[in-house]
């Protein structure tokens, strides 16, 4: 619960820190939570609505999206999906990935050659994908 509030904190004074020599009102941001990261949507979204008070996203609609983890082997080329292996892991396995994503390694290995020689090519971390204010997008 606390992993979500403090990447909440962190997106409000990355927005904040982009916009800073910006005028106009921010309307809106979007947000994508890397599935990797297992961030629980509801609690970030609680989280940066609470956060957002008395700061120049109160007003702003928050866009939040999932972006979905794949990986691709080095050793076959094989390309998959996190979604298509978190069944085979443990509650530990998944408590560990969510918070040190980096450490999956230890735990998947490529479901076509065994493989533990692979790269994550999305979904990992969490990324302001725009931000909208009035008159202007900034990518």
């Amino acid at each position: 619960m606390m992993h979500e509030w403090a990447l909440a904190e962190a997106v409000i004074r990355a927005v904040e820190e982009i916009v800073r020599e910006k005028s106009g009102r921010v309307i809106e941001v979007k947000v994508v939570l890397g599935e990797l990261q297992q961030v629980e949507e509801d609690i970030f979204r609680e989280a940066i609505t609470m956060l957002s008070r008395n700061t120049i996203l109160e007003d702003a609609k928050i866009v939040i999206d999932r972006g979905e983890a794949r990986f691709k082997c080095r050793n076959c080329g094989f390309e998959w999906s996190f979604s298509s292996l978190k069944s085979n892991l443990g509650e530990e396995e998944a408590e560990a990935i969510h918070f040190i994503p980096e450490i999956i390694h230890v735990f998947v290995k490529c479901p076509k050659c065994g493989s533990p020689d692979y790269e994550v090519t999305s979904g990992r971390g969490v990324w302001i994908e725009y931000i909208k204010i009035e008159g202007e997008e900034l990518d």
